[in-house]
């Protein structure tokens, strides 16, 4: 059983059908997402709405090195990012996150840096951080394929969560600090052996080290960002459906129990919601509003390559 994915030349193409497909998929997901930062029922309904719009109007640049979960979730948390900055502007709730990926002003006032130059790097970093992703992502699926699920907890708990050594040994019950080194010094080393299969000649690599270490640079890749950002551990929802259903193995049960309860994974967390709501919803109203809606977007924006140039 594994999770439904749009066709993306098919959503591109504008197509009704696929686009009302996706907002049944994941209508409910988004719900939950956004439920758990925004009390406010109405509120929530605008975002989401937004974020299929959203969804429609930049489908035509999706970059296919994501999924189109990776896509829509994106959209999603810099919606609920900007609600709860407009509602903290008018004093109606403090925004819970921040950052938006775009250069800081520091970046752009420095004497050192040009504007073409923050332009440069940050195309670095953004392949930088591709390349960090999936190696992260291969790393895990090699992991969890091998059954070693207490290795996953403890990379993910250093490389996600941010612990630090003598916290993770104690939690997993391991013989000491070392035993956390020898997984984290296991797993670079497997890291880099992926990394020199995907980039042989190291150029990637070689450039992100060279302009990290030149002064004024603002260069700045993260694990834990790409991590997160990247979905690298998430279960697919077939997991989280066993687990729900009380059939899940004792080993991937306590890693995606880990997952959700201590790294507190909030696209997980939206998709749990939403599996265990999905006996107690019928339809719901909104979706079908969100669906009309969506058609009667999708006939009145199709932009021609003439109205495009002209935006």
């Amino acid at each position: 059983m594994a999770d439904w994915t749009p066709d993306i030349e098919l959503l591109q193409a504008s197509d009704n059908e696929e686009w009302m497909q996706v907002e049944r998929t994941y209508y409910g997901r988004l719900m939950a997402y956004v439920g758990r930062r925004i009390d406010d029922r109405q509120a929530r309904e605008d975002v989401v709405q937004d974020v299929f719009f959203g969804a429609v109007r930049g489908i035509a640049s999706f970059d296919s090195i994501y999924t189109f979960e990776q896509y829509l979730f994106g959209i999603c948390r810099n919606r609920t990012i900007d609600n709860l900055r407009r509602r903290s502007s008018r004093g109606l709730g403090a925004a819970q996150e921040s950052g938006d990926g775009m250069p800081g002003l520091d970046e752009l006032i420095a004497d050192e840096v040009t504007p073409s130059g923050v332009i440069s790097e940050r195309d670095l970093v953004d392949r930088g951080q591709d390349l960090l992703v999936a190696l992260l992502k291969e790393w895990v699926q090699e992991t969890w394929q091998l059954g070693e699920f207490t290795r996953l907890m403890v990379i993910e708990a250093l490389f996600h969560g941010g612990w630090r050594n003598r916290d993770t040994w104690k939690r997993f019950d391991l013989k000491d600090e070392s035993a956390v080194a020898g997984i984290k010094f296991r797993a670079l080393k497997r890291l880099r052996s992926l990394a020199n299969r995907r980039d042989p000649a190291g150029s990637l690599l070689l450039k992100l080290a060279e302009v990290a270490g030149e002064a004024g640079s603002h260069l700045e890749l993260s694990v834990m960002q790409a991590w997160r950002v990247g979905k690298v551990s998430c279960p697919a929802r077939y997991w989280m459906t066993r687990m729900i259903a009380g059939n899940l193995p004792d080993e991937p049960l306590r890693y995606v129990q880990f997952h959700l309860v201590e790294m507190k994974c909030e696209f997980c967390q939206a998709n749990h919601d939403d599996l265990v709501r999905a006996d107690e919803k019928g339809e719901d109203p909104l979706l079908d509003r969100l669906q009309a809606s969506t058609v009667q977007f999708l006939r009145s924006h199709v932009i021609r390559p003439e109205e495009e140039r002209m935006e």
